[in-house]
């Protein structure tokens, strides 16, 4: 169940529906990220918070492709450790987006209840044209 719900989300993001994609949290799910820094959130809690979080990505990144998905299967059935590679354009600067990630993924009834992200806060604001203002955030604290 957890992979379905994961690749539904791949799809999703694919088809720039975010709103369906922020469906697929269980209404009071977190999504974590430990590697966030800046003004990048740390954790969110509950679908709306999801849903604010990624309003406004597909006016960042245009992820065109998701070349590799490789599934890891836990001692726990509902869940699973996924790496995936997600491939596009920055839409600020139009320059190739290119990603990894890995994320923890456990699934209830369908619904994603906790989402742990670990993807590089650095090499994210590169591929999103935001590099400087990343830099900026951190020399501020």
């Amino acid at each position: 169940m957890p992979e379905e719900t994961f690749r539904r989300l791949l799809d999703l993001l694919l088809a720039k529906d975010m709103a369906a994609v922020a469906d697929l949290w269980a209404e009071d799910g977190t999504a974590e990220f430990p590697f966030a820094v800046g003004s990048s959130p740390r954790r969110l809690t509950g679908r709306e918070e999801v849903r604010a979080y990624l309003a406004d990505y597909p006016e960042l990144v245009d992820v065109r492709e998701i070349p590799a998905v490789t599934v890891h299967h836990t001692g726990k059935p509902d869940t699973v450790v996924v790496e995936f590679t997600a491939n596009g354009r920055t839409v600020r600067t139009g320059e190739p987006y290119q990603l990894d990630y890995i994320a923890v993924i456990t699934v209830q009834d369908g619904l994603i209840t906790h989402y742990r992200d670990y993807w590089n806060p650095l090499a994210a604001a590169t591929a999103a044209g935001r590099l400087p203002e990343l830099l900026d955030s951190l020399v501020a604290r």
